[in-house]
């Protein structure tokens, strides 16, 4: 997937379920961890539309449908897995032309002015986590605080008179907030891990069997990340969230 024709990536993927759904309904922080796991695992925008359409199609068909709507996108999984399979397949010359679904917007950039305002709010907002943590874990804060120096500098090549990467600054970022949220998990009591892990059981409780085991696994970092970011009110780097 290139990066940044996707960068509208997860705006994309909830407004298409919202349409589906018939609810402009709160996407859940599951819904948001799995979007992230179809991210991180290279899953072209289109094929997740696809694989959502081919969902919604076959919980129409079943039982449990019985004019309830679909909640969760943890229902979509194997169909946007087996979409994007056959996506990989077509264009390898190996099965059926999979063609874009109408309304797919995904190309475009960021301007300087963007990229800048981005940084600074989040720089002040780890600024922010900073001072709240320097109380009662300096050693998470003084984490904190790295990332946040870290960022900065990331934040200078915007005005640097070569022409700007943003695939080469998207990897920067990555870098730092994956640093980042290894100083928030080993940071985080076995009590609020524990908080976390049951409350993503009980929502994953209808779908675990529609899931592989290596897709629980990313699941389960995904959904912690993000949580873990929430509870410490520490925002996400990458530029995927710029929108």
């Amino acid at each position: 997937m290139g990066t940044f024709n996707y960068f509208n990536y997860f705006t994309e993927i909830e407004e298409y379920f919202w349409q589906k759904r018939g609810a402009h309904l709160l996407v859940s922080p599951l819904d948001w961890a799995i979007v992230e796991t179809w991210q991180k695992a290279g899953i072209p925008l289109d094929a997740v539309l696809r694989g959502i359409d081919t969902a919604f199609e076959s919980y129409q068909r079943s039982r449990r449908s019985a004019g309830r709507p679909l909640k969760s996108l943890a229902y979509c999984v194997d169909a946007v897995l087996d979409a994007a399979t056959q996506q990989k397949e077509a264009a390898a010359g190996k099965g059926p032309e999979v063609k874009r679904p109408a309304g797919d917007a995904t190309s475009g950039s960021f301007s300087p002015g963007e990229l800048r305002n981005f940084f600074n709010r989040n720089a002040a907002l780890l600024t922010g986590a900073c001072a709240r943590l320097a109380p009662t874990d300096p050693d998470l804060a003084q984490r904190i605080s790295q990332a946040r120096t870290s960022l900065e500098q990331v934040a200078l090549l915007v005005d640097s008179p070569a022409k700007l990467d943003l695939e080469d600054l998207e990897r920067r970022l990555t870098i730092v907030e994956e640093k980042l949220s290894a100083a928030l998990l080993a940071g985080a009591s076995e009590e609020v891990l524990l908080e976390i892990r049951r409350d993503l059981d009980r929502q994953l409780a209808p779908y675990r069997r529609r899931m592989s085991a290596e897709q629980l696994a990313r699941l389960e970092r995904q959904y912690t990340q993000k949580r873990l970011f929430e509870r410490y009110a520490v925002p996400r780097l990458s530029l995927f969230y710029l929108t």
